[in-house]
């Protein structure tokens, strides 16, 4: 019996950790099986890019991810990189509505009140819009059935326009770059759809989640508490650099780009770019939608990828003296409510989050811009976006004079948009795949999750996958 051949297509951080727990697990269990890790630029990584420069770290794509979804810390600890890991400081975040910033409401989670107190006291809405939150208590379930629905639809049916269009819409869209009334619930978060199943409220809900999680961890008795995101001392790269050294040179090829994907009896033909060619009998896909989409959209059950729409996004790095920030903020940073005549949807203060991102007397700002059906501002010129992303700033911060550098990082199409009924038709998708090309599997930011952790988790679920299906070949034999 010949040995087994696996492709895995895309080297972001899908793809590199299925590589790194494919290669564990082929040896740990010695599976007659060999896969190689093809990626068509020349670096692995995807959107993780970090720029070290003059003691400055910047992250030109993701900043950090969530510290309770352990995925991410698993395979940090596991290619030896535990000691790096640092939490963000956690520090005030603010929301920029009608030209003031006002600080997060204490207790807020992802923008439900779980304290009377800071949200009765907050300046950020009005006594009729706090009265209409409360009404979360005794209105009746918006979900009926079970039926997936907007993010949108659900926080305005329980708290009201007002708390959503100035607190949870600028939060959520500041994860998904989307339109909360398009993006569904099941896809994103579905755990309030569960909260609300349970408890009939959400703000009782989060409550009661909150005082168990207090109860089931010791509080820390130095007092400061620690933030909710992780990141590494020298970025996020260390991360992917520190999986690709623990892969087997023979593996990774870079500049491999696919051009063409068919089946050819059992197998798959992948032809390249470069010309080079492979046949293998499994395939992991963590390629963007679109670009899946272009490689098997011959497969009329894969119609569905070529519908997800994509957001546009640009990030803007600036590197101050502290001297010339004259309104310095104690904070880590703020989002922009959707109705409010700024350019940016948010900003990080990013040497105040974290500690190790600038060298002393130095500040560094990273600005955010494009949001759906708002990316155009993406597509304009390095100078004329910090033109805009500066007034802003000088706006709120009273910034003088002009940065010490700056970097402007695109990202085109890479926000994918989990609309209402995403996972109904992801499901659709499968079964086509398992019945039409068995053997292939997608996994990646489109599909079940966008960050870090999620895109982990799914790197691995996917080549648990295929590991079954060539177990269930060889006992079948």
């Amino acid at each position: 019996m010949s040995k087994k051949r696996i492709a895995i297509i895309g080297g972001g951080i899908t793809g590199i950790s299925a590589a790194y727990y494919l290669q564990k697990e082929l040896r740990d269990n010695n599976i007659d099986a060999e896969f190689t890790l093809y990626e068509a630029s020349s670096k692995l990584g995807g959107k993780i890019h970090t720029e070290i420069s003059d003691g400055f770290v910047m992250e030109l794509g993701p900043d950090s991810f969530l510290a309770r979804k352990v995925s991410a810390s698993n395979l940090a600890n596991d290619v030896g990189l535990g000691d790096e890991l640092v939490y963000n400081t956690s520090g005030k975040s603010y929301i920029l509505h009608e030209g003031s910033l006002y600080p997060m409401p204490g207790g807020a989670i992802m923008g439900i009140p779980t304290q009377w107190g800071p949200f009765l006291s907050t300046k950020l809405f009005s006594p009729i819009g706090k009265g209409r939150a409360a009404g979360d208590l005794f209105l009746p379930k918006v979900i009926k059935d079970g039926n997936d629905v907007s993010l949108g639809t659900f926080f305005r049916g329980r708290l009201g326009n007002e708390v959503v269009d100035r607190l949870i819409e600028p939060l959520l869209s500041g994860i998904y770059a989307g339109n909360i009334d398009k993006l569904s619930l099941q896809a994103t978060f579905p755990h309030f759809q569960q909260i609300e199943a349970k408890y009939k409220s959400l703000i009782l809900g989060m409550k009661s989640s909150i005082a168990k999680q207090q109860q089931g961890t010791q509080q820390k008795k130095s007092g400061k508490p620690r933030g909710m995101f992780l990141s590494f001392k020298r970025g996020l790269q260390s991360l992917v650099d520190a999986v690709e050294d623990h892969l087997d040179d023979s593996v990774v090829k870079k500049n491999y780009k696919v051009s063409e994907f068919k089946k050819e009896k059992n197998r798959y033909f992948l032809k390249f770019d470069n010309g080079q060619t492979d046949e293998v009998d499994y395939v992991l896909m963590t390629t963007p939608h679109e670009i899946t989409y272009k490689l098997l959209g011959n497969h009329s059950f894969m119609n569905y990828l070529n519908e997800i729409p994509s957001t546009s996004v640009a990030t803007v790095v600036l590197a101050f003296p502290k001297s010339a920030i004259q309104k310095d903020i104690d904070g880590s940073g703020f989002v922009v409510s959707k109705k409010t005549n700024y350019s940016i949807t948010a900003c990080t203060w990013t040497h105040r989050k974290w500690e190790h991102s600038a060298p002393d007397g130095y500040a560094l700002l990273r600005g955010y811009v494009g949001r759906a059906g708002d990316d155009d501002i993406v597509n304009k010129s390095d100078e004329e976006i910090v033109s805009l992303v500066m007034k802003d700033l000088s706006n709120i911060m009273n910034i003088s004079g002009k940065p010490n550098f700056f970097k402007v990082t695109r990202w085109k199409k890479s926000m994918p948009q989990y609309e209402v009924g995403h996972l109904n038709r992801l499901t659709e998708v499968y079964e086509g795949l398992r019945s039409e090309l068995p053997g292939v599997v997608l996994a990646g930011a489109s599909y079940k999750g966008i960050g870090i952790p999620d895109c982990i988790d799914q790197g691995k679920n996917g080549i648990n996958e295929i590991i079954s299906l060539i177990k269930d070949t060889n006992n079948s034999h």
